[in-house]
């Protein structure tokens, strides 16, 4: 058999295996619709008998995270388990879309790595709702306008987000998700823009911090400007002459723009991660994280107390940060991200026994680890 006949056959089995992949995507998405149905139904049967039938909830973050894990895990190759979970997050992304499209607020404008994290965790089935900062996301969610928010709490060169830390503190929101998302940036311009062209460099705060080093060795007369975000800093750069942006890919298509320097992070891990509010509390899914915020009373051995339990309770912290008490000159609220799920009985030992001693205890809710 000659080469290009062994290539028609190969090409004739691709045929035949997409053929059954469709009828497979297919087949999935009649059921999401019979689930969607079965819902509805449960709630109609409930306004019959007179009960309050409450939410629909079409959206399970554990149960997606649970699915999304034994894909990861039995994944064989020879694609990577990350374009394998991404192709499955979309297909669950389209597949829910049938049952109800999510509207997901996010950090904008459009372009930014908030939207980009958005996306990733739930797909482009999703309407992303862009808000020109973190209350506004919190505020969409909080309203109902949103099913669900998305913002930046924690990069792993720069550190803890802290506005959306306080925003946590009079939001009854909770914590439903986290994604992790590596951070490329470039340095971009409106087309046709000469680098001796430019005389202000913009961007997030975080992402010039992010950018220093490679900022001093490469721009250190150019003057640098902080801005709410870097889909605002490439839309001015696409608007005005002599801007540059520090941004993403996302932002360098959304706006047009040209790259005139690539992967300038001083770190090539550099990661942020990103938290998913929403107003249900999320079920177990086996592989969870939970987040407090816990205020102790201003004496010796304090911090120490509140630590203690964990220890002795065999659960491993995460995340420790410190954030000003908004009633109280000189004093503190500890936020504590920790391993295990509010319903598991020795972190429910642990919460009551922080309770007992604590001037304040808030719960932000469990939500299921990062897959990818």
């Amino acid at each position: 058999m000659s080469d290009e006949q062994d290539l028609g056959a190969v090409r004739e089995e691709i045929d035949g295996i997409d053929r059954e992949i469709q009828t497979l995507i297919n087949r999935r998405a009649r059921c999401a619709q019979q689930v969607a149905e079965i819902k509805l139904g449960e709630q109609h049967a409930a306004r019959e008998r007179g009960e309050d039938p409450g939410e629909v909830v079409f959206y399970r973050p554990e149960r997606e995270a649970q699915v999304l894990a034994r894909i990861v895990e039995r994944n064989e190759g020879p694609l990577p388990a990350e374009n394998v979970a991404y192709i499955f997050r979309e297909l669950m992304s389209a597949c829910l879309a049938l049952e109800q499209p999510l509207r997901v607020a996010y950090l904008g404008p459009e372009g930014t790595f908030t939207q980009a994290a958005a996306l990733k965790h739930f797909g482009h089935g999703a309407v992303c709702v862009s808000q020109a900062t973190i209350d506004g996301v919190f505020t969409q969610v909080e309203s109902g306008a949103c099913n669900y928010g998305v913002v930046p709490v924690e990069n792993s060169t720069e550190g803890m987000v802290s506005h959306t830390l306080d925003s946590f503190l009079d939001s009854p929101l909770c914590i439903a998700g986290e994604v992790e998302l590596r951070i490329t940036h470039h340095l971009l311009v409106a087309p046709g823009t000469e680098p001796a062209a430019v005389t202000r460099i913009c961007a997030h705060q975080q992402a010039l911090a992010q950018c220093r080093n490679w900022l001093d060795a490469h721009w250190p007369q150019v003057e640098r400007e902080a801005v709410s975000s870097n889909g605002e800093a490439a839309r001015l750069a696409a608007g005005e002459g002599g801007v540059a942006a520090v941004a993403g890919d996302m932002a360098a298509e959304q706006y047009n723009l040209e790259r005139i320097a690539e992967h300038i992070e001083d770190r090539r891990d550099n990661t942020t991660r990103f938290l998913v509010i929403g107003r249900q509390e999320v079920a177990p899914s086996g592989r969870d994280k939970t987040s407090i915020i816990v205020s102790s009373r201003n004496k010796p051995g304090a911090l120490f107390a509140l630590l203690d339990p964990f220890r002795r309770g065999g659960v491993s912290l995460t995340r420790i940060d410190t954030r000003p008490s908004r009633t109280e000159k000189w004093a503190y609220v500890f936020f504590i991200e920790f391993e295990g799920h509010l319903q598991d009985e020795n972190v429910a030992a642990i919460l009551r026994e922080l309770e007992e001693q604590s001037i304040l205890l808030k719960p932000l809710g469990s939500y299921p680890r990062a897959v990818l």
